[in-house]
């Protein structure tokens, strides 16, 4: 068996990759509050941006933790179409859950099913991101730990989905995304806690790229636009600030029509 090493670089990736999840849940809870007051294309286009956020957040955390990820005895290459599939699946089935939260009238039937569907899609992209990595040997799975991994990606979706719909202050926000991050962590490392790997021996050369090819550079892609999409929600006016923004230029209207 393989040693498995989930932080060969130290809590330099774990600390990374949990702050990618904190931003990516923090930025998905402000636009779901905007896109609440908001209506129309206003409305779908904030929970785009939600989705996009959210869906990225949770890939670049699972990513830049495998970046600490080793096995002794092998070296460790990722297949690109996998690993691009999954990012896809992450975005979609959060954009499925998102929306579905935004616009059901029914919201405790919107968190059952968003939830669900958002939390069997992360643990989907997971997997799918595991199923990408390729090794000299054979990667097995604990059952119980992967069922574990599952439910609490969905007890954490569902969890996020309820605080887009009821949460409303910048300082709950802020908490509940401390929260949230670590549940995904947490579902993470249970997933990886789930993996053993027999080892064999091979002078071959593996098919795919190395982390440092792939992964990194599409992670800090990720990283950069989350962080420039913190600073276009933070620079956008809120509905309220926009209401007021109105109502102080009416009677500068009505003084100048005079």
């Amino acid at each position: 068996m393989g040693h498995l090493d989930h932080a060969t670089f130290g809590w330099l990736t774990p600390v990374l990759s949990y702050a990618m999840a904190c931003i990516g849940a923090a930025l998905g809870l402000r636009c779901t509050v905007r896109a609440l007051g908001s209506t129309g294309r206003s409305r779908r286009n904030w929970l785009v941006t939600a989705a996009s956020a959210l869906g990225t957040g949770i890939w670049t955390m699972h990513f830049v933790a495998m970046l600490g990820f080793g096995v002794s005895g092998t070296g460790i290459r990722y297949d690109v179409p996998l690993t691009i599939l999954s990012l896809l699946v992450a975005m979609a089935v959060v954009c499925a859950g998102v929306f579905a939260a935004g616009y059901s009238r029914d919201r405790t039937r919107a968190l059952i099913l968003g939830g669900l569907t958002t939390g069997l899609g992360v643990a989907s992209m997971h997997y799918l991101g595991m199923a990408a990595v390729r090794l000299h040997g054979d990667v097995r799975y604990d059952p119980l730990l992967v069922a574990l991994s599952v439910l609490i990606a969905v007890v954490a979706a569902t969890a996020a989905l309820w605080a887009g719909l009821n949460i409303k202050s910048p300082a709950a926000v802020t908490v509940v995304s401390l929260v949230m991050g670590a549940a995904v962590s947490s579902m993470h490392y249970t997933g990886m806690f789930a993996v053993s790997v027999r080892v064999t021996p091979s002078g071959s050369l593996l098919p795919g790229a190395t982390a440092m090819q792939f992964i990194f550079p599409l992670a800090v892609g990720l990283g950069s636009f989350l962080f420039l999409t913190s600073a276009f929600v933070a620079l956008s006016p809120t509905a309220g600030e926009r209401e007021a923004s109105a109502s102080a230029q009416r009677p500068v209207e009505s003084a100048a029509a005079r």
